[in-house]
């Protein structure tokens, strides 16, 4: 599924147009700069939990020495920071399903 395909579904079960459901989509899940609610959030240091399906937050990962496969030197890979997802209890047992 992709964004489209979920503002299609989000459309038909609320009864709202696909224009309106596009632009709530984009308004929660975009990445460009400045939009994107969960993204912004991110962005600001701050963790977004939707109750019963999981928490979007930001973790670091330290340096850290690594092999270059194709010549075997060592290299040197920077700390750095990455979006991170736990899902919740109950997403974890309905997939499970």
């Amino acid at each position: 599924m992709n964004k489209t395909d979920m503002a299609q579904k989000l459309a038909k079960q609320t009864g709202l147009t696909q224009t309106v459901a596009n632009d709530v989509v984009d308004a929660i899940f975009s990445t460009e700069s400045g939009k994107g609610i969960i993204a912004a959030e991110l962005d600001a240091g701050s963790k977004v939990t939707i109750s019963g399906f999981g928490t979007f937050a930001t973790k670091d990962r330290a340096a850290r020495k690594g092999r270059n496969p194709a010549t075997g030197q060592e290299i040197n890979i920077p700390a750095r920071k990455y979006a991170h997802f736990s899902p919740a209890k109950g997403l974890k047992d309905r997939v499970v399903e």
